[in-house]
């Protein structure tokens, strides 16, 4: 999402690295540059300038002329602006400290993700917060918008308010908040109807439901892909009914990243959670901390590993490295390998997390980020006998034949895929027979095949 503001910050830093020492002149130019690619990024202007004027402040400060590396004391001062801009160090929790049950208030404005991010909040509540939760859908205008929550609650697991027809959404608000009591459930969230743009119907309707059920939070919903209209649709709802935190959604489209780095500035309401993909699994907390880390190609290693820990199999994990380990490796084993990946979701979004690859991944061909591979793989494992999985040597011209043929595959890509195999499992050797002393004193090159050298890093 933050590719292009990440490249263009990236290029002014690289810029002043260049230099012994940091003039005042060398300051202004790179803070030019700066005000360019967050406009260019879609930053509500005043955010820019407030922006601007910080990191000139610090950066003109004597500590920085003379720092022995001024660029990357800029960019230093640069990451702490950008996390303050996002609201500042640390993931602020949805609030949960009120009696029982709590009212969490959906609003925005129609196609914003609003009903599924409703779905994703309660699967989140249930399963990490060990809360009962009850789903409402108060949506009465859009057709069949209750009926959609409805199945959203059963694919999470979670409760939903039987459909009353007829009742106008306060009716549905005041049913829900008292189901909600004499059911014994921990959190009522109140999914509210949107327009396709804000007018005052609209917005009166979202002050009685506020006004009717006094929520612990009022939490806005809008699409990170709107841009500045996000910006101005977050404005219009906390000057209207007051919002208490914002949910961003497609936060991995290809969108500018402007709406996030002003949303804070404009509404004072912290960005909480953040969407990314239609399962109800894809939602995160927001940490300013990672997502500035990210943009200045920093990466997110905390984020990469939560996100490692929430979705691998950690036993499987362990039984498979030892077996690699022992040089003991089969094809499904690397089919278990190949699973445990893609549950990792996109191999560009696992690169973004990690530090200084941002540069790297727009030199690398699209096709090799393409996790569909790793579906072609496994059918073709599938289509393998089990001594086939177990002795891949046994694998010759027929058998490579009927292999293709049953999954679809050509014979290269079978000659490709037990290549590759052949290349992981060599290296396992080498890696079993070295231990880790040997790997230690003799590096990288003892892993590679005998006459080739490891890439050099380019001077």
């Amino acid at each position: 999402m933050f590719e292009t503001l990440s490249g263009r910050f990236s290029g002014v830093f690289d810029k002043l690295r260049g230099r012994g020492a940091l003039s005042e002149a060398d300051v202004a130019e790179a803070m030019r540059e700066v005000r360019l690619a967050m406009l260019d990024a879609d930053v509500a202007l005043p955010v820019v300038k407030d922006f601007v004027n910080k990191v000139r402040e610090r950066a003109v400060g004597q500590e920085v002329l003379d720092s022995i590396s001024p660029g990357q004391a800029v960019a230093k001062i640069v990451n702490d602006a950008l996390i303050d801009a996002l609201g500042g160090a640390g993931a602020v929790p949805l609030n949960l400290n009120n009696a029982a049950p709590i009212p969490i208030l959906m609003v925005g404005l129609q196609g914003s993700g609003k009903t599924t991010t409703s779905g994703k909040i309660a699967l989140r509540l249930q399963t990490r917060e060990r809360r009962r939760v009850l789903l409402a859908s108060l949506d009465v205008q859009r057709p069949a918008a209750q009926l959609q929550l409805q199945q959203l609650a059963e694919r999470a697991r979670v409760a939903s308010l039987p459909i009353v027809p007829g009742q106008t959404p306060v009716q549905i608000a005041q049913r829900a908040i008292e189901t909600g009591r004499r059911e014994g459930f921990d959190v009522v969230i109140l999914d509210t109807a949107g327009r396709l743009s804000i007018d005052e119907a609209l917005m009166e309707e979202v002050r009685q439901i506020r006004a009717a059920t006094n929520p612990a939070e009022t939490l806005l919903v809008v699409d990170a892909m709107t841009g500045q209209d996000a910006v101005n649709t977050a404005k219009a709802f906390n000057e209207a009914v007051g919002v208490s935190g914002v949910v961003m959604t497609r936060m991995d489209g290809d969108a500018r990243g402007g709406a996030a780095l002003s949303m804070r500035a404009i509404t004072g309401a912290p960005i909480k959670l953040t969407g990314s993909g239609e399962k109800l699994e894809a939602l995160e907390e927001f940490h300013p901390e990672r997502v500035a880390g990210r943009i200045l190609g920093l990466g997110d290693i905390a984020g990469l590993v939560e996100k490692a820990s929430e979705t691998l199999d950690h036993e499987e994990s362990e039984k498979l490295a030892l077996k690699m380990l022992r040089g003991k490796f089969d094809l499904d084993d690397y089919a278990s390998q190949l699973r445990q990946i893609q549950k990792m979701g996109s191999i560009g979004g696992i690169l973004d997390m990690l530090p200084g690859m941002g540069k790297l991944k727009g030199q690398l061909d699209e096709s090799k980020l393409d996790t569909s591979v790793f579906k072609r793989h496994q059918a073709i494992i599938s289509s393998m006998t089990k001594q086939e999985r177990r002795t891949p040597d046994i694998i010759k011209a027929s058998r490579k034949k009927r292999i293709a043929a049953g999954s679809g595959a050509t014979v290269q890509e079978v000659n490709r895929l037990l290549k590759q195999f052949d290349d992981m499992s060599t290296m396992m050797k080498r890696i079993n027979k070295l231990g880790a002393k040997g790997l230690m004193r003799q590096g990288l090159s003892a892993l590679m095949p005998k006459g080739a050298m490891p890439p050099q890093r380019p001077h």
